[in-house]
């Protein structure tokens, strides 16, 4: 019996020790996570599918961080840069002395996207690796000068870009943008499984067009359901960060290129963009200490 005990504790402590092995050596082979230059913190806004409105939401979320910090927007979905409509920017990023990109800036916000280096209607038929060396060169040759917070709308699913750059960079924190819809919410769920399996904290979910107030009448409908995000959250055991509405200023004033953070900014819809903001910031500061 003890040689039984003995042999059970050996083979236990040999599974261990081979675990650690394949860890390091895991390890080993992921690129070393280098910041960027200027920037303190990285906050990655994603989701699991398009036509949510994570653009919308990563811009309006920038603009409510900056009531007290400097912000900067990146753009990394290359092959469909919303950034530059968004934020009402265009033309071609100048160089520095040191062959760095100067962002291009409204609203007080530097933003750099692939759509200030390709023509509006020009497709981007490209494979991986061109995907990924654009993605190298808009994290680190740009010239964002000094940041509190980095702000990366990120493209839609699970892929090579938000591999590459959560394996690359420290990334402070996810937020996962998604509405209340069981489809969507599904790959809301498989966005913060990858997430965590890479070691980036997700900092909460965010549920977009969570309700539809008509204008006339005022009666309120929740035309993709109601607390899909809310109710994932809690199955996750993430945080919810906060619900925006429905509304038709927010899908006006974005197409203008002018965010309702800042053109809109004692409404309803901005306010709830700002709760998201200060949400944010509080668990930022929760998974840093």
């Amino acid at each position: 019996v003890i040689i039984i005990m003995l042999t059970g504790k050996i083979g236990t402590a040999d599974s261990k020790a081979l675990q650690e092995r394949q860890r390091q050596q895991m390890a080993r082979g992921l690129p070393k996570q280098k910041p960027i230059t200027g920037v303190k913190q990285v906050i990655v806004v994603a989701s699991g599918k398009g036509g949510v409105g994570k653009s919308t939401t990563a811009v309006n979320l920038a603009l409510g961080l900056t009531a007290s910090k400097s912000v900067g927007v990146l753009d990394a979905d290359v092959h469909g840069p919303s950034i530059p409509k968004l934020m009402n920017l265009k033309g071609n990023p100048e160089l520095t002395d040191n062959n760095l990109m100067i962002p291009l800036t409204n609203y007080g916000i530097p933003c750099m996207s692939m759509g200030f280096l390709v023509d509006d209607a020009a497709p981007i038929v490209w494979r991986g690796l061109m995907v990924m060396s654009a993605i190298e060169k808009l994290l680190r040759q740009v010239n964002w000068g000094s940041l509190d917070y980095l702000v990366v709308d990120m493209p839609p699913g699970t892929g090579d870009v938000q591999l590459s750059i959560s394996q690359n960079i420290p990334v402070a924190g996810a937020v996962i943008v998604s509405t209340p819809q069981d489809i969507a919410l599904l790959d809301a769920r498989r966005g913060a499984e990858m997430f965590k399996k890479v070691n980036v904290p997700v900092l909460g979910l965010v549920q977009n067009m969570s309700v539809f107030q008509c204008p006339n009448c005022h009666h309120q409908t929740h035309i993709f359901g109601s607390d899909g995000a809310r109710r994932l959250a809690e199955t996750l055991g993430v945080h919810f960060l906060g619900d925006i509405p429905l509304h038709l200023n927010i899908r006006e004033m974005s197409d203008r290129g002018q965010p309702v953070v800042v053109s809109s900014p004692d409404s309803p819809e901005a306010e709830a963009y700002k709760k998201v903001a200060a949400a944010v910031v509080r668990r930022l500061e929760e998974v840093s200490t």
